[in-house]
């Protein structure tokens, strides 16, 4: 084998490593105003939707690039009757606007990518938002979920703030 190859399996072996593991629940509530603020502008949006929502106290983390491991962010859960173990929604929050825009457009590459992709029910949907210096994220499948209000979820999401395209 060629170190080249090598490097290559061995990156896409640590991305699989740091997507797979189960790091502990992230750092309750986005750091500073800006966090705060996007976590009211997303319970809202939901809240507009017909679905209710709020701050969750139970352990989430979406597979998400390494950058995002290390970041604050907070997590909140819309209330789905019938289906009660998904409806996250991860904002992460960041130091400036340009660092939340890299990270989002880096995350977006992630799920689209072979690597990414394996992390995820085939026929997933991805939300990826920006507001200031936050980034929200948000997925789900069709094909699995049990209660199909996380298309509204999803369609209320792409109110607030500005996407982020994911090529695919």
């Amino acid at each position: 084998m060629t170190r080249g190859l090598l490097a290559a399996r061995g990156a896409l072996l640590a991305v699989a490593v740091l997507a797979c593991g189960n790091p502990p629940v992230a750092t309750p509530g986005a750091p500073g105003d800006a966090g705060a603020a996007t976590r009211q502008l997303v319970i809202a949006a939901l809240s507009g939707a017909g679905v209710p929502a709020g701050e969750t106290t139970r352990p989430y983390r979406p597979s998400e690039i390494p950058a995002l491991t290390a970041a604050p962010r907070s997590v909140v859960q819309a209330q789905l009757g019938n289906d009660p173990d998904h409806g996250f929604v991860v904002i992460y929050a960041f130091t400036s606007a340009a660092t939340a825009e890299k990270t989002a457009y880096d995350q977006a590459a992630y799920v689209a990518s072979p690597a990414g992709g394996i992390q995820f029910a085939p026929g997933s949907h991805f939300v990826i938002r920006l507001v200031d210096t936050t980034m929200i994220f948000f997925t789900w499948s069709p094909g699995t979920s049990p209660d199909l209000q996380q298309q509204k979820i999803e369609d209320a999401l792409s109110a607030v703030g500005v996407g982020v395209p994911i090529s695919r």
